[in-house]
C-alpha cells in the first residue's frame, strides 16, 4: 500500500522550522506518524539555512532519508510559490519510498547544480529526470541534499522504490514547418532548403510576429533533427537550439550552437497554448503508459515555463490537477530540467518534466 501526501507553506522570512511544519502537515494528511522517506524542496531563500532545514525536516519525519534541493520556486497540487520564502514536502509511507541504493536501470530522480550536471553523469545509470538547482537568477548554484546529507559535489540521485513510473517531457513548442536541410557557416544558418534562412523563418511565423521590427528571439528555437526526418517531431528525436540573432543583409539566422551542412532543422515558437496542449497530451500519454490511474506525481518546470510564461498562472500545474484531481504532486521551478530523451539523458530548458507513479500490480 502507498501512503503519500504533500504539504506547502510560505512565510515572510526563511526559517528552518518551516521545513518541519510542512513535513508534519504532510504526515498528518498521509495518516502516518513516521515517514519512510521525504522529498523536500525549499525556495532559494533557504540556501544558507539548508542544512538546518534538512535537520528540522528529518526530526519531524522521524527518519534520515530526506532528499531535495533549493530552487527559485516550489509547488504542490495545492498551489505554487515564487518570490517568497517557501517549503514543500512529499512524505512516503507504506511500501513506497526513495531508495538509497536504486536498482540497476531504475529511473533516477536526479538533482544537480548547473555545473555539476556533466555529460558523463547524465549518461550514467538509467533514465534520468529532475531539476537543475539554481538561485533566483537561474544561473548560480543552489544547495542539494540526498538521504539526509548535504551533497558536496552539487548533485544527488535516488529512485522511487515500490511503484511503477512513466516519465516524459513537454517541450511546449509550436512547430513551424517541416524539417529541411541547411547550408551553414558555423552557428550562422545561411539557407534552409533552397531559400535564405531568414526568409523561411519569417514565412513560418504568425503574421503579428513577422511585422515586429525586432524578432522575439527568447521565444524562438531551431529544432535539430536526430536521425531520419520522417516522424522525428512525433518521436521527439530533436534538440531545440535557441536563436540568437538574424542578419537582414545576409538573410541568415544565428543559433546558439554550430550546425553542419546537411543537418535538418525546423523552426519552433514558444507559445502558451501550444505548451498547455502539449502538457495535456503528455499527461494522457503517461497515464496510458501506466495502464492505471497514477497515485502520485513529480513535476519539474523551468522558470521560463512557469507562471511568468503563462501570464500569472501555471497552466502546466493546472492541467495535471484537472487530469488527476486530488493526486499528490510535488515539484519545483529551476534554471533547467533533466529529461530522458531519445538518444539519452539531456539538460533541457523552457520545458516541463512529468513523472507519474502507480502501485505495482
Amino acid at each position: 500500500m502507498i501512503q503519500i501526501a504533500t504539504a506547502l507553506a510560505s512565510a515572510d522570512k526563511a526559517d528552518p522550522e518551516l521545513a518541519a511544519d510542512v513535513v508534519r502537515a504532510a504526515l498528518e494528511r498521509a495518516g502516518t506518524g513516521i515517514a519512510r522517506s521525504v522529498l523536500l524542496f525549499l525556495s532559494a531563500d533557504f540556501v544558507h539555512l539548508a542544512h538546518a532545514a534538512v535537520l528540522a525536516a528529518s526530526r519531524a519525519a522521524h527518519c534520515l532519508q530526506v532528499t531535495g534541493c533549493t530552487a527559485p520556486g516550489v509547488f504542490t497540487e495545492e498551489d505554487w510559490m515564487l518570490d517568497r520564502p517557501a517549503a514543500c514536502a512529499m512524505v512516503f509511507g507504506g511500501d513506497c519510498g526513495l531508495a538509497a541504493h536504486p536498482e540497476a536501470g531504475a529511473p533516477l530522480l536526479s538533482l544537480a547544480a548547473p555545473n555539476a550536471a556533466t555529460r558523463g553523469w547524465l549518461a550514467g545509470g538509467g533514465p534520468r529526470y529532475g531539476l537543475l538547482s539554481t538561485d533566483n537568477t537561474a544561473h548560480g548554484a543552489g544547495r542539494l541534499w540526498c538521504h539526509g546529507k548535504m551533497a558536496g559535489d552539487g548533485r544527488c540521485e535516488t529512485a522511487v522504490a515500490g511503484a511503477r513510473a512513466a516519465i516524459g517531457v513537454s517541450r511546449g513548442m509550436r512547430i513551424l514547418g517541416e524539417p529541411r536541410a541547411v547550408v551553414c557557416s558555423g552557428r550562422d544558418v545561411l539557407k534552409v532548403g533552397d531559400r535564405p534562412a531568414l526568409h523561411t523563418l519569417l514565412r513560418e511565423l504568425p503574421l503579428e510576429l513577422r511585422e515586429t521590427e525586432k524578432l522575439p528571439f527568447h521565444l524562438l528555437a531551431a529544432g535539430v533533427v536526430k536521425g531520419p526526418p520522417h516522424g522525428a517531431v512525433e518521436a521527439g528525436r530533436y534538440e531545440l537550439v535557441p536563436l540568437l540573432a538574424a542578419s537582414h543583409d545576409e538573410r541568415s539566422v544565428t543559433l546558439a550552437l554550430p550546425l553542419d551542412d546537411g543537418d535538418r532543422i525546423f523552426w519552433a515558437l514558444r507559445q502558451g497554448l501550444a505548451a498547455e496542449n502539449d502538457m495535456r497530451r503528455l499527461a494522457g500519454e503517461l497515464s496510458a503508459r501506466l495502464g492505471d490511474t497514477p497515485g502520485f506525481g513529480l513535476l519539474f518546470s523551468c522558470l521560463g515555463r512557469g507562471p511568468w510564461f503563462f501570464g500569472g498562472e501555471d497552466r502546466d500545474l493546472a492541467v495535471v490537477k484537472e487530469r488527476f484531481p486530488g493526486m499528490p504532486l510535488i515539484g519545483a521551478y529551476g534554471g533547467g530540467q533533466i529529461a530522458p530523451l531519445v538518444g539519452g539523458n539531456r539538460q533541457v530548458h523552457n520545458a516541463a518534466v512529468l513523472a507519474l507513479f502507480a502501485e505495482h500490480v
